[in-house]
């Protein structure tokens, strides 16, 4: 046992201190809950003073963008592995629009111009999950149930869309297996805008309520 372990029992078991680490998520998390159902329609910018909160644990903790997944290592690892799971989930989507006609009829230029624009949003979603989720709740739970929890928080903020819910829990647990493994957000982030838009346009707005979250979700499509 070190000074530093001697020092814990003093004011906090290893127990609390864990507990306490929870906070910090769950706040953000809280925090992002509150923007989305009450404060984004009277102040829409104050998603970047909860970022601004997220960048300033980071860089009390000293961690950099390496750490947190913003680089090209194991990206060609991703694609090699990944690469064509996504391609093929990419062609069943687009099959099953065609196939059952629900695609959305946008044209090929607004397509891809909607994809291109996902692909930012794409990445800070899975910095959100990843990056920051996954990073805090590693120190607080088991390494076993963080990407549980992670995928939970992510699941949650997609309230009331059932239908995205059931997809941010399943792919969301995925992706945190995968960042563990890899630690790149590049390739999350890419596969999450794809797949994101691939719902977008085949899905019909029955089911996916035009991917709205929170109050927009009762205000229909």
């Amino acid at each position: 046992m070190d000074a530093g372990d001697r020092l814990i029992p003093a004011f906090m078991s290893a127990r609390a201190l864990r507990r306490f680490a929870v906070l910090e998520p769950v706040s953000v998390f809280t925090l992002i809950m509150a923007y989305i159902w009450a404060l984004r329609v009277h102040h829409p910018g104050m998603w970047m003073a909860i970022l601004g909160l997220m960048l300033a644990s980071h860089a009390l903790r000293r961690e950099g963008t390496d750490d947190l997944g913003f680089h090209r290592r194991n990206l060609k690892e991703c694609w090699n592995q990944f690469g064509p799971l996504l391609a093929f989930m990419t062609l069943v989507l687009l099959a099953c629009g065609i196939l059952v006609q629900t695609m959305r009829p946008i044209g090929f230029e607004r397509a891809l111009l909607a994809w291109f624009g996902y692909l930012p949003w794409g990445l800070l979603q899975q910095y959100v999950l990843n990056g920051y989720f996954l990073n805090r709740l590693d120190g607080a739970v088991s390494r076993q149930t963080a990407p549980v929890y992670s995928a939970a928080l992510f699941s949650g903020a997609h309230l009331p869309n059932w239908f995205l819910m059931l997809i941010t829990l399943a792919a969301g647990y995925c992706c945190a297996r995968i960042y563990r493994r890899y630690n790149n957000l590049y390739f999350l982030g890419l596969a999450h805008a794809t797949l994101g838009f691939l719902l977008f346009l085949v899905v019909p707005d029955s089911i996916s309520h035009h991917l709205k979250v929170g109050p927009g979700w009762f205000a229909g499509y």
